[in-house]
């Protein structure tokens, strides 16, 4: 109890300035898509309940409309020198980049409006944004992804870059990409957590009824995202699993939930989710991990036995390869840090310096809307 009071105290002496997340709106942008940011970063909130996060809206023009591809306009309130104040910037989709989109190249008054970036400044595009990314040269040499039916456009654009058209987003450290329409929701939710834990990421995704979590590298288009109603579902299977992590879990024990023959349960699991169950299993058992190490005290063999890694040394395998960092080195992140800009930075920073074949993996996939 002293600890947490301790702790209390600390955060509110703490000089505290929220994380500034300017979103760039540019014509013919999607209305859906600008709202996003928005809507997830405008709900976490500390223990004191002080915004973790400033959200504003900027253009490339002085204040005024700007035109989105529905039949309204937005008025939007600042310039492009507000590019210049931000922590991250995020650039949602847009129908009419013009040369951007056709050409590769960057319209003179977008290139003024990047010129105000500050170096450091996280980097992040919904859907169509990443071509603003790809002409201003950010992504040269680095992963990336965009809506499944524009990833074909964008490689032979921008040869330089390496789109991966399979998956929801990519986390590469100071610049993430995502897939369109709703991947945008989980690249924003993913930041969140990426910043202050899974805690605080899952109760803004219960706020916006969403799912707390599809990662990353789950596949982009799933063929059946509502499951036939004619045909058995593995949902009950998926239940039957979640209440169990912390135990073996074998694929025809999951086929048996649903009367399921093992070939056709992974058959329609894979349909249904757009992974196969031995990697949705381990996606779950990391995220129960990472929920233990950062609201318990419970010993790193234990976090292990209940997230059903079995061994320290087969969940320390698994987070470094989804994260990039050891059980300590998160759990150190997320409890001593307290969710600090410094401490996310261990984070960050080991998932940007890993291999690239290491980083492409986890590089999230999952179905865009």
């Amino acid at each position: 109890m002293d600890r947490v009071m301790d702790r209390a105290r600390d955060t509110a002496t703490r000089p505290f300035r929220p994380h500034r997340v300017v979103v760039l709106a540019l014509d013919g942008l999607l209305p859906f898509e600008l709202g996003i940011p928005h809507r997830i970063f405008g709900r976490p909130k500390d223990a004191l309940g002080r915004h973790l996060y400033e959200v504003v809206t900027c253009s490339v023009r002085p204040p005024g409309p700007v035109e989105t591809d529905a039949d309204f306009s937005l008025h939007v309130g600042n310039g492009p020198e507000t590019l210049a104040t931000a922590d991250t910037v995020i650039i949602p989709a847009s129908y009419e980049l013009g040369p951007v989109h056709e050409e590769g190249v960057l319209t003179d008054e977008l290139a003024a409006a990047l010129a105000h970036l500050r170096p450091g400044t996280r980097l992040a595009s919904i859907c169509t944004g990443v071509y603003v990314l790809a002409a201003a040269g950010y992504l040269d040499g680095r992963p990336a992804t965009t809506h499944w039916a524009d990833a074909e456009r964008l490689q032979r654009l921008f040869p330089r870059v390496r789109v991966d058209p399979d998956v929801l987003f990519i986390d590469d450290g100071d610049i993430l990409t995502s897939a369109g329409v709703a991947a945008g929701i989980d690249l924003c939710l993913h930041i969140v957590r990426r910043d202050h834990g899974t805690a605080v990421a899952n109760d803004v995704a219960r706020r916006t009824v969403v799912p707390p979590h599809r990662d990353g590298g789950q596949a982009q288009y799933i063929q059946r995202p509502v499951p036939d109603p004619q045909q058995a579902s593995t949902t009950t299977a998926r239940a039957w699993a979640l209440g169990r992590l912390h135990e073996p879990i074998q694929l025809r024990d999951m086929a048996a939930q649903v009367a399921m023959s093992v070939r056709t349960f992974t058959r329609r699991f894979r349909e249904e989710v757009g992974v196969s169950p031995g990697q949705w299993l381990t996606q779950q058992r990391v995220e129960r991990a990472r929920h233990l190490l950062e609201s318990t005290d419970l010993s790193v063999d234990q976090v292990a036995h209940d997230a059903g890694f079995g061994t320290a040394q087969s969940m320390r395998q698994h987070l470094q390869a989804a994260l990039g960092v050891t059980p300590t080195a998160y759990r150190r992140t997320f409890r001593a840090g307290h969710g600090r800009g410094d401490a996310r930075q261990n984070v960050s920073t080991a998932r940007a310096t890993r291999p690239a074949s290491a980083s492409a993996r986890a590089l999230s996939k999952s179905s865009t809307g």
